[in-house]
């Protein structure tokens, strides 16, 4: 079993300090300090007018611009097989298997009522479809409608508001 070290009985911390180095430690830095003083460079120098002429040398140094050889993305062949597949297939959306004439039967009730509603068309835009010629009050005499369908209709859909006559 392994002895479970606890850490209020560790005597030494591991840390090792060579000897007398906090006694030497200001001297050190004086030293340092005194040195720099006397001395301010670095004793590393840079050549004059280095950096004026810097630019020019760096430049003599890289080779010229060589041309270099274009090849052509789109060649003739490829243009004409690209031609070829997009006419066949313009041609083939163009031919009378998908010519399918849709009629005003073919169309649902609810499909028709839930593009109305999802929509978001008005009053206003069905009404600018309606011509006057075809509205005809014979149409609206023959329809038969309950007083209790008219009342159901008119709590659902109408506002109290709109149903006020001053």
């Amino acid at each position: 079993m392994m002895k479970k070290n606890k850490l209020n009985t560790i005597k030494k911390t591991g840390f090792k300090v060579p000897e007398d180095y906090f006694n030497n430690l200001e001297e050190q830095l004086l030293s340092a300090a005194k040195l720099r003083d006397k001395n301010p460079s670095s004793g590393f120098g840079v050549p004059d007018g280095y950096f004026e002429t810097l630019e020019e040398r760096i430049m003599q140094q890289v080779p010229e611009a060589q041309d270099s050889k274009v090849i052509s993305l789109f060649r003739n062949k490829y243009v004409l097989y690209t031609a070829g597949i997009a006419a066949s297939i313009l041609l083939l959306f163009n031919l009378s298997i998908f010519d399918h004439q849709t009629s005003w039967e073919d169309i649902d009730t609810e499909t028709a009522e839930n593009y109305v509603i999802n929509e978001n068309i008005g009053t206003y835009e069905i009404a600018s479809l309606l011509e006057l010629e075809n509205i005809d009050e014979t149409n609206f005499l023959e329809l038969d409608i309950k007083e209790e369908q008219l009342e159901t209709y008119l709590e659902n859909n109408a506002e109290i508001e709109t149903l006020l006559i001053e």
